[in-house]
């Protein structure tokens, strides 16, 4: 039998979001992974010249691992990339809809008949575009509305620079009545604008109102990769489940790396993520979090955004997560001993 050998550069990138790779790199656990093995463990986002970083929408690189959001993954996906799914995770990043101060628009109900703001990038897949759709069709469907009782506004974002820059310009100046936002930059930007909130998602007792880019967040790995070497996959994911294990001993460290990997101060990250964030950063391929992901799936495809569909259930293979969890287990070395580690729930 014929081995393939091995890869002298492993690469991940992740969003700037709540992630166990963005942990894992922060310890530097990656890089203690496979230096053994002669393997360079390099950030996409921090590696230019040397890799494109448009690979982290299109995972045209065999030896990528991606944990971000869902819309690029299942576009590259749609788009024929050899791609599977081997982790899912749901982290709460308070998605809200923005409105004028003053305006006394309260509630999910009262988007009815709203303009509502949906930028427009010149991007290959606009995942901020789809983001705003989605929020909004989980707010209005939250009330029992469709997305016909309210009036989606192009916001062309063009020339705007910042997130939601193009959206609160719009609601500054009256053309939109509301303003889709999420994560930690959303809570500053609201704050230097002086927006209201008029609907909290994630107040909203079903998750399925909150399904969106980062809920759930896919980990990603390029099919060739997983062919020819599974043993650094399941090595991979051992070292985020033992991140996720450290970050549910040490907030306040989360806090700091969520800061990092934001680009948020102490305010917008404690103002985004609510207490016991830092205990939810395991991966799973449950049955409800697969489920939500293909509700995704359907409103993205209805929305145009993925060129052909994606089965879900196809798409996600859950045997390297199962032997990464046994290879953690077997590392008493890398386990947080404490009792009081709690596993996120699921979905």
């Amino acid at each position: 039998m014929t081995h393939a050998v091995l890869p002298r550069t492993l690469w991940f990138t992740r969003c700037p979001v709540p992630t166990a790779t963005g942990i894992a790199a922060d310890r530097r656990w990656l890089t203690e992974e496979f230096a053994p093995d002669g393997i360079t463990v390099r950030s996409l986002q921090d590696a230019a010249p040397g890799a494109d970083p448009a690979a982290h929408f299109t995972h045209a690189l065999p030896g990528l691992f991606r944990e971000g959001g869902n819309v690029p993954a299942l576009w590259a996906r749609s788009r024929g990339e050899r791609t599977r799914l081997i982790g899912l995770t749901w982290i709460e990043e308070r998605q809200t809809v923005l409105v004028r101060p003053g305006s006394g628009i309260r509630g999910v109900a009262a988007l009815r008949g709203l303009r509502l703001a949906v930028p427009v990038h010149d991007i290959a897949i606009d995942f901020w575009r789809a983001m705003a759709l989605r929020g909004f069709q989980g707010a209005l469907a939250a009330a029992g509305l469709a997305p016909d009782d309210a009036t989606f506004v192009d916001v062309p974002a063009a020339g705007h620079r910042g997130q939601w820059a193009a959206e609160l310009a719009a609601l500054r100046r009256g053309d939109v009545d509301a303003v889709y936002v999420k994560g930690a930059l959303a809570v500053e930007a609201a704050r230097r604008e002086g927006a209201e909130v008029a609907v909290e998602l994630d107040d909203l007792a079903d998750r399925r109102f909150r399904i969106n880019n980062g809920t759930p967040r896919p980990i990603t790995v390029h099919q060739q990769l997983l062919d020819d070497h599974p043993g650094l996959v399941d090595r991979f994911l051992a070292v985020l489940l033992r991140a996720a294990d450290w970050a549910a001993e040490h907030p306040a460290e989360v806090a700091r790396i969520l800061g990092a990997e934001t680009g948020a101060g102490a305010d917008g990250v404690a103002g985004a993520y609510r207490p016991g964030t830092h205990l939810t950063l395991h991966p799973a391929l449950s049955p409800d979090r697969l489920a939500l992901l293909a509700e995704q799936e359907a409103g993205l495809r209805a929305h145009g955004f993925l060129p052909e569909p994606v089965d879900i259930t196809a798409w996600a293979d859950p045997e390297p997560l199962r032997r990464a969890t046994a290879l953690a287990a077997s590392r008493p070395a890398h386990r947080v001993p404490s009792p009081r580690v709690v596993r996120s729930p699921t979905p």
